[in-house]
């Protein structure tokens, strides 16, 4: 039986264990950082958004993107880790995926997975635990991996 893989994430670093069964230790296996994530919205962006003047001097607005660049970041690392676990489920190193990530990176990580990565998603959970120990880090996974 291949082993379990979890997979815990924030928006600025994700680490991947393995574990054999439920009661075997949590090993580290692998970690992707992401320091981009890390920044303030002023660091990654130094322009302040452009300005126009209102209709007859009515006063003027600022334009905004869609999408700030701090989620952008969110975003790209989000894709980056999914692509990461396609490429290893491609070479069968995991038949089951636990996913423990910080809440609205989750929510990112759900919307980049792959439908075939999808189907081996067998738990999430929305908590961020990444700075944890693989000890502390068991206690928020199932106690079965059946």
């Amino acid at each position: 039986m291949k082993p379990v893989w979890i997979l815990v994430a924030d928006s600025s670093r994700a680490r991947i264990f393995t574990a054999e069964n439920s009661v075997a230790e949590l090993i580290e296996i692998e970690t992707l950082a992401h320091p981009e994530g890390r920044l303030h919205e002023q660091e990654m962006d130094s322009d302040l958004p452009g300005k126009a003047n209102g209709v007859q001097g009515a006063g003027g607005h600022v334009y905004t993107d869609e999408v700030s660049p701090k989620e952008q970041e969110e975003v790209n690392f989000a894709k980056s880790v999914s692509s990461h676990l396609c490429d290893e489920l491609n070479q069968n190193k995991f038949e089951k995926l636990f996913v423990v990530a910080a809440p609205a990176f989750l929510g990112e990580l759900r919307q980049s997975f792959s439908t075939r990565l999808t189907k081996h998603v067998a738990f999430t959970l929305d908590k961020n635990v990444v700075s944890l120990s693989p000890q502390e880090i068991r206690t928020y996974l199932p106690h079965s991996f059946a």
